[in-house]
């Protein structure tokens, strides 16, 4: 894949199909393998549902733009909106071992992605960068200033 793949859909949950099936598509064709491809995918749709839930409020008037570019040593998601800033020091991760829905994206993010990056250079809104690594090493979590 030479050229990026972009994206844009309106914030409602109905859209996540298109999203999900985006990263699939994009994963592949930079030459996931399939188990990759699929962490892909289940990483920037979490990431999508926590644009809408908690970027937009549940607002499906918004937009989410997605972008996917390959190069030779990595795959790169950046996904951005206009809503509330995050806030990494807000953001939990909880325990596997506890049994209750919801709180695991962050694991799911990190089994997909080596690097994840809240862009603090962006203005408006949120800029997400999620870099997978051709050659894998341990995720890191971090904000650029």
């Amino acid at each position: 894949m030479n050229d990026p793949i972009v994206i844009s859909v309106p914030s409602h949950p109905k859209f996540l199909s298109v999203i999900r099936a985006a990263a699939l598509v994009a994963a592949e064709v930079s030459g996931m393998g399939t188990e990759a491809a699929e962490d892909i995918k289940h990483a920037v749709d979490e990431a999508c549902s926590n644009v809408i839930k908690y970027a937009y409020k549940c607002d499906s008037t918004r937009t989410i733009t997605v972008k996917f570019e390959d190069s030779q040593y990595t795959f790169q998601v950046k996904i951005e909106d206009t809503g509330c800033k995050a806030r990494l020091e807000d953001i939990k991760v909880r325990e596997l071992d506890e049994i209750r829905p919801g709180g695991l994206g962050i694991h799911f993010i990190k089994k997909a992605f080596n690097s994840v990056v809240f862009d603090k250079r962006k203005r408006n809104g949120n800029r997400l960068i999620l870099t997978r690594f051709k050659n894998r090493h341990e995720p890191v979590i971090s904000q650029q200033k």
